[in-house]
């Protein structure tokens, strides 16, 4: 439960704002994240050729779940959601190889580590939403389905409430967000690991999520 709410005030000044941003960039890397930074929202790459790689080739989760397209933002929401906002915290988390390869023996361990950036989405949205910055807006990594509906239908394409509606959230890149040019600008060392790949050919796993903030 949150301890304060701390009253709306409009127009933050810069150096107030920068000192909160700083601050949920140290509660993500408490909270097991291997870094953070905020960025300004106007640098956060979109590109309608990410939300295209969801369906060529089609992803798994294509369809099957609101919170991925057809039905989450499209990269042209996405950047004029993204303008209205002064920063964004982005956070990362690296994984073990096997981990984040296509394995099923390790299933387990790659929905937990799933689990674990949408909770720190969450937690840094919702703190920041009551420190007063009320239209704080976040997305994670991969789809909610497959991480917590895999062995049920989506309820909110049966027209019910969505079962984890305070916990789920779109991933980056459904909604356009350009994960790989972010880390990569951002001095981060990003992966390009598909289908395919083999745990002994790559050095780690890299899962990240995104809140805009103003």
């Amino acid at each position: 439960m949150k301890e304060s709410v701390h009253r709306v005030r409009l127009n933050r000044d810069e150096s107030e704002l920068k000192r909160d941003l700083a601050r949920y960039c140290r509660l993500a890397i408490e909270q097991g994240a291997n870094d953070a930074l905020f960025v300004p929202a106007r640098e956060v790459p979109i590109d309608y050729r990410v939300a295209l790689k969801c369906r060529i080739p089609k992803c798994f989760g294509y369809g099957t779940c609101a919170n991925c397209p057809p039905y989450s933002l499209t990269p042209d929401e996405t950047r004029k959601m993204a303008s209205l906002y002064r920063y964004a915290v982005a956070l990362k988390i690296d994984v073990l190889p096997g981990v984040i390869v296509r394995d099923r023996e390790t299933i387990k361990e790659r929905v937990e580590a799933y689990k674990k950036v949408f909770d720190m989405v969450n937690l840094i949205e919702s703190e920041s939403f009551y420190d007063g910055y009320y239209l704080s807006v976040g997305f994670a990594a991969g789809s909610c389905k497959s991480t917590f509906c895999y062995n049920v239908e989506c309820t909110v394409l049966k027209g019910e409430k969505c079962r984890l509606a305070l916990r789920v959230r779109p991933s980056m890149e459904a909604v356009g967000i350009d994960c790989y040019r972010l880390a990569t600008e951002r001095g981060w060392e990003i992966l390009p690991i598909g289908s395919g790949a083999e745990a002994d050919c790559v050095s780690h796993g890299t899962l990240m999520g995104i809140v805009f903030i103003d």
